[in-house]
């Protein structure tokens, strides 16, 4: 076989495995992995129903696939998610990531804030006497976020929102992009953080 064929296989071999990758993810058939570790925690379809658990359908691709690689690498510390990401190769972490991206994400209910509330100001606006910034400068309008470095807050669980913002504050999540997270939450009382984290359940 000349080079040039062997070339020319390899060629179409890639694209044969990445269309049946993108076939795997379009058509919602779960990767293995998310039904092997993924799945009993953040539900298959990425929507979890456990509100401690973050939902994973629609957030972006790449944020993902970064914070898989910080869990396996200890960068950002989480006891379950390191040894979850720690059964991982980096391709596995790929197709996961995409096929969380390309779930539809079940959109939630604020409690009590909603259009007017502390919350709602807090996203939108901020809390110029003390230095806070608008969420919504960053994580936009709607929580769309941004790739890699914002994730999508909207219709994100409250406990899971409220935790991680007091997770920022104490200085427990320490992964490079939390470092602007932790200013921001060391100057949010307790009240602003539930106020902002029940709002952003309810953003669409």
């Amino acid at each position: 076989m000349s080079g040039r064929n062997a070339f020319f296989i390899l060629i179409l071999s890639f694209f044969a495995s990445s269309n049946a990758m993108s076939a795997t993810i379009e058509h919602k058939n779960p990767p293995k992995a998310v039904a092997n570790v993924c799945a009993a925690c953040h539900a298959i379809d990425g929507n979890s129903v456990i509100t401690a658990n973050p939902k994973l359908a629609g957030q972006h691709a790449e944020y993902l696939y970064k914070q898989l690689t910080n869990f396996k690498s200890g960068e950002r510390a989480n006891a379950v998610m390191s040894g979850m990401a720690a059964m991982l190769s980096d391709a596995d972490m790929h197709v996961v990531a995409e096929y969380f991206s390309k779930q539809t994400l079940n959109l939630g209910q604020a409690k009590t804030n909603g259009a007017g509330s502390l919350g709602e100001k807090i996203y939108r606006a901020g809390i110029q006497a003390n230095g806070v910034p608008a969420c919504a400068a960053c994580h936009g309008p709607a929580g769309d976020g941004l790739p890699v470095k914002y994730p999508r807050l909207g219709g994100q669980h409250t406990e899971y929102v409220l935790n991680q913002l007091k997770q920022f504050r104490l200085g427990a999540r320490a992964n490079d992009e939390a470092k602007v997270m932790r200013t921001i939450a060391a100057k949010l009382t307790d009240q602003e953080m539930e106020a902002v984290a029940d709002y952003i359940q309810g953003l669409r």
